[in-house]
């Protein structure tokens, strides 16, 4: 039983829902009980949507109230170099590609700089550079870890880790000790795609697999890595594929607790060779995110993640479950090379205005959500641009 999801549901609007199934899975979620396999296929199958909102939405409520965080974050990506060619990709480049690049330890430092009074989290991510040895990526952990002391590290995902195995034939635990040793604090959640051996095999067949993935959470997980996970929806996966990969996130947070957010991730087609898929529509991305909410019990956070589901989709995604609307980012690379028309960062005046605009209480965190500073209503003054809808305002926040 888990008690953080039971919350009090108004009998009127029980009175409206007509499917016995709904209403089975109502029970189930009020009395704390762990939704099924078959509840996860029907609760993607539902066309009420209001019921999914009012579900999602009130288990979010019932384990942090109004609350929605964002981070003062930072993205890095140091390469689009990459010896892969998954099919879904439109980020990586070939050896040789007029496209491909290689940022130095000076362009990086600049990009940080621009928010480094600020900033909580340095998030990396990037291609399997063909030539790059291991230590180029150590030696990026410890010298960020030299000058930004404060600042979490949170660094390659578990596909890259697997990579690093492969070019120092040595064990996924001695990778991962090494960048912890390195300063490297958490892992995001990345390269997950869809836990599927099927879907694997057809678009990123060189990639590591579902389960390799699962394998170096878990161990990082037991070196006290935390990390996040995600889900890449939206293109030719079905829905038992997406029910099952969150059953299997499930699993293994049940079995090391180390996760501490999950991000759907909603699939864009441009510019790669799935560009004659439709993107996702704003129904199916808000389904997502309320199921995520409600099948993956164990998580204490899901993330409305507004690169990706753009930041009026993102702000609707608060009531359907999500409680974290990620962070200023900075300078966002792979979802815009996949045809993302958000911006490619956003301001702390930007994600306080979402969140409130959309009737919760924005709550800046780092990279554990540990609780730095809130800002009701009453701190947020609305100047005459923010009225007019001029999105250059710049708000003025009381002492």
């Amino acid at each position: 039983m888990n008690e953080k999801n039971v919350f009090h549901l108004d009998d009127f609007f029980l009175e409206t829902i007509k499917d016995p199934h709904l209403l089975k899975i109502q029970e189930k979620i009020q009395s704390g009980e762990r939704l099924s396999r078959e509840d996860g296929l029907m609760l993607l199958k539902t066309r009420d949507l209001h019921f999914l909102s009012y579900l999602a939405e009130g288990v979010k409520r019932a384990r942090t109230g109004d609350k929605v965080y964002f981070v003062v974050n930072c993205h890095i990506n140091p390469t689009n170099l990459c010896v892969l060619s998954c099919k879904f990709c439109s980020f990586y480049a070939r050896k040789g590609d007029p496209r491909g690049y290689e940022m130095t330890v000076e362009e990086i430092f600049q990009k940080i700089d621009r928010v480094k009074e600020r900033v909580k989290e340095i998030h990396i991510v990037g291609g399997h550079h063909p030539d790059w040895p291991f230590e180029v990526y150590v030696n990026l952990i410890r010298i960020l870890r030299e000058r930004y002391p404060a600042v979490n590290l949170k660094a390659y995902t578990a596909a890259e880790v697997d990579y690093f195995t492969r070019i120092t034939r040595r064990s996924a635990k001695e990778v991962l000790i090494e960048l912890k040793e390195a300063g490297l604090d958490t892992m995001p959640g990345g390269g997950a795609e869809v836990f599927s051996d099927r879907l694997h095999k057809l678009l990123f067949p060189g990639k590591a697999s579902p389960e390799r993935w699962l394998e170096v959470h878990r161990i990082a997980h037991s070196l006290g890595i935390r990390s996040n996970a995600t889900l890449l929806f939206g293109h030719i996966e079905t829905h038992e594929e997406i029910v099952e990969h969150l059953l299997k996130l499930r699993t293994l947070q049940d079995e090391t607790g180390g996760f501490l957010c999950f991000v759907p991730l909603t699939f864009h087609p441009e510019n790669n060779e799935l560009s004659y898929i439709r993107s996702s529509s704003g129904v199916e991305d808000l389904k997502i995110v309320a199921l995520s909410r409600l099948m993956l019990d164990n998580f204490p956070h899901i993330k409305s993640y507004w690169i990706q589901l753009g930041e009026r989709t993102a702000q609707v995604a608060l009531h359907y479950g999500a409680d974290d609307l990620d962070g200023t980012i900075v300078e966002e690379k792979i979802t815009h090379s996949a045809g993302a028309k958000t911006p490619v960062g956003l301001t702390c005046e930007n994600l306080i205005r979402l969140i409130q605009k959309a009737g919760f209480l924005p709550v800046e965190r780092d990279a554990y959500y540990n609780e730095l500073v809130s800002y009701p209503q009453s701190s947020f003054s609305l100047s005459p641009s923010y009225l007019s809808g001029n999105d250059g305002f710049r708000p003025e926040f009381s002492q």
